[in-house]
Order: C-alpha cells, then sequence, then structure tokens
C-alpha cells in the first residue's frame, strides 16, 4: 500500500519537473527568437511550404483522403498569413482567432480519421501517427507561438504602429536596447510571477530576490 502511494508521489513530482522543463525550455527559445526574428521568420515561412508538400506527397503516395488533406493544406494557408507582420500579433485579429480555431479542427479530424482508417492490410503505427501529428499538426502552431511576439505588452512611451520604428511588442532591456517580447515568454513570465505572489500569500519564499531591487 505504500508502495502505490509512493508510486503517486513520484507521478506528481515528475509531472511538476516536466512542467518546469517545458516552461524553461519555451522561455529559453522565445530568448533566441527575440534575438533572431529575421531568421525564425524565413524558417517558419520555408518550413509551412515543406509541410504542405508533405501532405501532397501523402495524398498521391499513401492515398491519404483528399478533402481532408485539401483542408489541412488551407489550415496552413491561414497559418501563413500570421507571418506578414512577424514577429508582432494581435491576439484580437482574425487571422490569429482563426488559426487558433483550426489547430484544434484540424487535430480533431485527423485524430477521428487515424481511430478509423486501415490502408489495407497495414496496421498503422503508434510512430507514424505520432510523426505525422507532430510534424504536420503541431509543429507549425507551436512555432508559431513562440515565435510570435504580443503586441498589447509595449511600453506607454513607445509608439504602437508597425510603420513606424518603435513596433508593438517592444520592450527595454537594461542597456536601453528595445527587445521583442515573445508571447511565450510573456505567458511563462505570467504564470511564473502568479506562482510566485500566491507562495508569498502563503509565507513561501521561492526566491527572495525576485522582484526587488538589490
Amino acid at each position: 500500500m505504500f508502495l502505490q502511494i509512493l508510486a503517486y508521489i513520484g507521478i506528481v513530482v515528475g509531472f511538476v519537473f516536466l512542467t518546469l522543463a517545458i516552461a524553461s525550455g519555451l522561455y529559453y527559445v522565445s530568448e533566441l527568437v527575440e534575438e533572431h526574428s529575421v531568421a525564425t521568420k524565413k524558417f517558419l515561412r520555408r518550413s509551412i511550404y515543406a509541410i504542405i508538400c508533405i501532405y501532397i506527397l501523402l495524398l498521391i503516395f499513401d492515398g491519404f483522403p483528399i478533402l481532408l488533406t485539401l483542408f489541412s493544406i488551407a489550415t496552413y494557408v491561414i497559418y501563413l498569413q500570421n507571418l506578414k507582420k512577424f514577429p508582432y500579433i494581435d491576439l484580437k485579429s482574425p487571422i490569429f482567432i482563426a488559426s487558433c480555431i483550426l489547430v484544434v479542427v484540424n487535430h480533431y479530424l485527423w485524430f477521428n480519421h487515424f481511430s478509423e482508417a486501415r490502408y489495407g492490410s497495414k496496421i498503422i503505427t503508434f510512430a507514424e501517427v505520432s510523426s505525422f501529428f507532430g510534424i504536420c499538426i503541431w509543429f507549425i502552431p507551436f512555432a508559431l507561438f513562440v515565435s510570435l511576439s504580443a503586441s498589447d505588452h509595449v511600453l506607454p512611451t513607445m509608439n504602437n504602429q508597425y510603420g513606424s520604428g518603435s513596433a508593438a511588442g517592444n520592450y527595454q532591456d537594461n542597456n536601453g536596447k528595445k527587445k521583442n517580447q515573445g508571447l511565450a515568454k510573456v505567458v511563462v513570465g505570467n504564470v511564473r510571477e502568479f506562482f510566485y505572489q500566491v507562495s508569498r500569500t502563503f509565507g513561501v519564499e521561492l526566491d527572495p530576490n525576485h522582484g526587488r531591487i538589490i
């Protein structure tokens, strides 16, 4: 009985550490994107074109359903529109909202397809399905989430127009230089700040120097 309790504790601890590792990874990748936004835009654009080509190859050589494949290609055309003002994003824009909806719909439709599909006598393996979902369904939405900058997070003294030299989604570092503030970095930072505030409310100090000027 105690071994079962220990197993549950281990699962919880493992989940917490996994979550922290993912959050730290997102924060680090967002930092890299801030420094190389132009290269990131080119990479994302080429990746979208490459995945569209993968869909076409799957349609021709593996007999993927035509309508569902065309729907996914149209989904990636919508994703591509987010790169017009990359890395800045308006969270209320129709393109961004449509992209969020299409991610879920695309995932559901393909999940439903693979749960019922059999290609002749061949049984689809878990590795094939997971690879397809990882590369063709989730890679680009995840990369866009990490790479895009939230236009709502700007300094009050900065111009909020894209055409000016002060673009939205920027902040100033310690040297006074303007840097893009990644959407993933904003989300992770806000969640981290929430946990710091909750811990201090209960008298637990995770980091005594956090948020304080030394």
